[in-house]
């Protein structure tokens, strides 16, 4: 069966379970990125919750990126990693105080705000400091996704973002606020999206919004689109770098750009997600009545994805070339749900084998815990390594 590239032999030196980061890949998909952004002056933020390693994000840092962060702990890694403030978004349902404080403290971007009650909060937090935070108002535009319903976000009663019906109520109030500035719109209407009719539809309300907003006598000097573009979980060998010239083209073709705006995106899964992937090592093959299992050194503690959304990750035996046999492969935690996939079909599996759960660097070493008291899977990277 067809694998990835991997050091084996270097990779056996490693502590099991750990992530390895194909950090070539990385930089072509950032240059691929950049390039199809730059035909549209497009500016794009990474979305940091799909991976903080420290050295990804200064991979990514390095190469002009800004980032989208979801608390104040990524605001800091990002400042940490090189990520200039002036580049930094700051998005999430739940902002605390000393959160949204230290956005203003750092003169970061843009706020994304997600209700009225937060705005106000942040209009008074502001003032205390005697300052004008910028923010984007984040709406929900009622766009389908067509993904799983566990990363659906841009639906009507939907936790997060500012329902269409209640927009003009904001703008309101907005309207009274002093210390708070509108500059923008935000949207986030889900993640691992395939279905590019969904961006299409996007667009089109993005621009109906808009028309209302001028209605009302407001012009935002950006409009973020957020992020969602999914990537080929079962094919990471044939199409290890996502569609971002079709991505952005349906965008570019679609949306009415008003004079002087600027667009913005914020990708996270489909900038890191092939680059990495989550290498095990093979305790036991056990034979069942019916079945074969093989059980890894690493479970839903190191990538929960599979047990969550019932998530497929290709796996590969990277140290084995013997004939394809028919395997469940599983986990150590004692949970039923720690499954990474059933029927997997496999090179021959012996005890000692390294495996790899491919398209991993995307909401898997990010969402690692210690569940069953176990330590926080390791890192190398393919440079260094």
């Amino acid at each position: 069966m067809l694998k990835g590239t991997f050091p084996v032999e270097k990779l056996k030196a490693v502590q099991t379970p750990f992530y390895y980061y194909d950090i070539e890949l990385l930089k072509k998909t950032l240059g691929v990125v950049k390039a199809e952004a730059d035909r549209y002056g497009y500016h794009i933020h990474y979305a940091v919750k799909a991976n903080a390693n420290p050295r990804i994000l200064s991979v990514i840092a390095e190469n002009g990126l800004g980032a989208d962060c979801v608390s104040g702990g990524e605001i800091l890694a990002s400042l940490k990693a090189g990520f200039p403030a002036s580049k930094i978004v700051f998005a999430g349902v739940g902002k605390a105080d000393w959160e949204i404080n230290l956005g203003l403290d750092e003169a970061i971007s843009c706020f994304n705000v997600e209700s009225a009650a937060e705005l106000e909060v942040i209009d008074s937090l502001a003032a205390a400091k005697g300052r004008v935070a910028p923010v984007a108002l984040r709406i929900n535009p009622e766009v389908d996704a067509h993904t799983h319903a566990k990363i659906t976000t841009g639906m009507k009663e939907n936790k997060f973002g500012i329902n269409l019906s209640l927009l003009p109520g904001i703008l309101e109030r907005l309207a009274q606020m002093d210390n708070v500035r509108l500059i923008g719109i935000h949207f986030h209407i889900g993640s691992q999206i395939t279905d590019l009719s969904s961006f299409q539809n996007l667009a089109i309300r993005v621009n109906e919004i808009q028309e209302d907003l001028h209605a009302h006598g407001y012009a935002v000097e950006h409009v973020n689109f957020g992020g969602g573009l999914g990537i080929d979980y079962y094919h990471p060998n044939h199409l290890p770098v996502p569609a971002f010239d079709t991505y952005f083209s349906v965008i570019h073709r679609l949306l009415n750009v008003r004079p002087g705006q600027q667009i913005h995106f914020e990708p996270g899964r489909s900038i890191v997600g092939q680059c990495g992937s989550l290498i095990s090592k093979a305790l036991y093959v056990k034979e069942g009545e019916t079945k074969k299992f093989v059980i890894l050194d690493a479970g839903f503690t190191e990538l929960i994805r599979p047990a969550m959304y019932d998530a497929y990750h290709r796996i590969e035996n990277i140290t084995s070339d013997e004939e394809v046999e028919t395997y469940e492969v599983a986990g150590p935690i004692c949970e039923s749900s720690d499954v990474f996939g059933r029927e997997v079909e496999l090179n021959r599996v012996h005890r000692g084998d390294l495996l790899a759960l491919r398209s991993a660097g995307a909401y898997g070493e990010i969402m690692a815990s210690q569940y069953n008291c176990r330590r926080l899977p390791g890192s190398c990277f393919s440079d260094t390594i």
